[in-house]
């Protein structure tokens, strides 16, 4: 048993010392590494931002190796009560005055209700995942080509986003937004609502000049009001609450929630979960495909193509048998998750272990996990920074109980008494299915 090591400093000025470190002396890797080495140790303490004035409690017991990082996941030690975004909530006018699914602990009430609602709403569009996932690559490789027949250059990132918008939209309403109020302003509307929201916890990426100081202060000294985004938050909801009928009826009658509670959490679900997931996660999978190089790229359009012919389209029996591309879609979930932080507060005293040590964490404490740490830990994972594409084929399938990037491991089951993400299979089922539609294509 040891003391956990870090310096947290001053209460004031330790948290401002280590975010600008954290944003722009040493950049976010460089900022664990360096601590690991100082203190000799994969658990410590230190300050996480925003810190002053917006979070008064900056200080978290850092976890940065594979064996102690599941400890967030165990509901019994950790609450996850208001943590989604670290050590700050955001305001509640930004979801409607209600504390969303994702703001909940399983003890609570209301978890239970509201997880079991959007397992339900999953599982009854589970048929249509496919099909307008199928639509949606059309359109998108459709436009790209257009763009780049015509201007020479096209931005995959933004067609990305549309994308992603219109299958939410489309899947959760059965109808495409370009058809309602909101027109093709859909990816900016939420675009805009989630920057005001996470901007305590974004940076420019300025280099440390008197600018990155601006920055600083400007971000993270007051969260920003919700009014500057009222009218746009309103704008998704009215259309959600309208073509979302189906799903609100049965939030009402089956689960016996409010309506109006019901459609905020819808559009969290699809504004925040769903969409500002898709956002990061399949521009994330193409950059790491393209760069894996050709002899990757070939076996996968053989393992793809065959399995198409085979049976007839990109269904799911077709996906099943890609072994490949399903490795490759969880190596990618390994080396970069989309979401790479977790937190959680210790319900009671207990012992956490690293790989060489053992720790006592107090009740009351925050606990933070930064998960690209974790999931390229040099004692688990050979070559951890390289992207191994078949990684996880036959013996190494029994690595992907250390792939964390759902908020739990990959081989445990979503369910309503837990906080794994309700759309795991979902995301890895519409990351395959992205390989079966572009990587032939590389």
């Amino acid at each position: 048993m040891k003391p956990i090591p870090g310096d947290c400093g001053h209460t004031f000025f330790g948290p401002f010392r280590d975010r600008l470190a954290y944003f722009y002396h040493e950049g976010r890797d460089k900022f664990f590494e360096n601590r690991i080495q100082k203190h000799k140790s994969t658990i410590i303490k230190t300050n996480m931002p925003p810190g002053p004035l917006i979070a008064s409690c900056p200080r978290v017991v850092c976890l940065l190796d594979a064996v102690s990082f599941p400890v967030l996941f165990d509901t019994s030690k950790v609450e996850k009560r208001d943590v989604l975004d670290g050590t700050f909530l955001p305001s509640l006018a930004y979801t409607g005055g209600h504390r969303v699914c994702a703001y909940l602990d399983p003890s609570e009430p209301k978890h239970t209700s509201l997880k079991s609602f959007i397992l339900s709403t999953l599982s009854a569009r589970h048929h249509k995942f496919i099909p307008l996932f199928q639509t949606g690559l059309s359109e998108l490789f459709n436009e790209l080509e257009a763009q780049i027949s015509s201007k020479k250059e096209a931005y995959f990132n933004t067609l990305s986003d549309t994308m992603s918008f219109n299958y939410v939209f489309r899947l959760f309403c059965d109808k495409s937004p370009s058809e309602t109020r909101i027109g093709f302003k859909g990816p900016k509307l939420v675009d805009k609502w989630l920057l005001f929201q996470l901007a305590p916890l974004g940076s420019l990426g300025l280099l440390p000049n008197l600018l990155c100081y601006f920055e600083d202060i400007l971000l993270r000294t007051f969260t920003f009001p919700f009014f500057l985004v009222k009218s746009d938050y309103k704008k998704l909801y009215d259309v959600f609450y309208e073509f979302g009928s189906s799903v609100l009826d049965e939030a009402e009658s089956k689960f016996g929630i409010e309506r109006d509670e019901a459609c905020h959490n819808l559009v969290f679900l699809a504004g925040f979960n769903a969409y500002g997931g898709m956002k990061v996660l399949f521009p994330g999978l193409i950059k790491w495909v393209a760069l894996a190089g050709q002899k990757l790229h070939k076996k996968l359009a053989d393992e793809i193509r065959t399995s198409v012919e085979v049976e007839g389209g990109v269904t799911l029996s077709a996906l099943n048998k890609m072994v490949l591309t399903k490795s490759v879609v969880y190596e990618y979930l390994r080396i970069d998750p989309p979401v790479p932080f977790q937190y959680g507060k210790a319900k009671v005293d207990f012992v956490i272990q690293s790989h060489d040590a053992a720790f006592e964490i107090k009740e009351g404490e925050m606990i933070f996990g930064y998960q690209p740490f974790a999931t390229k830990d040099p004692k688990v994972f050979e070559n951890p920074e390289e992207f191994v594409g078949d990684r996880f084929v036959g013996e190494g399938e029994k690595l992907l109980k250390y792939v964390y990037w759902s908020n739990g491991r990959e081989t445990e089951e979503t369910r309503a008494g837990n906080k794994h993400c309700a759309g795991k299979d979902l995301v890895v089922l519409l990351c395959r299915s992205n390989g079966g539609g572009a990587f032939p294509s590389l």
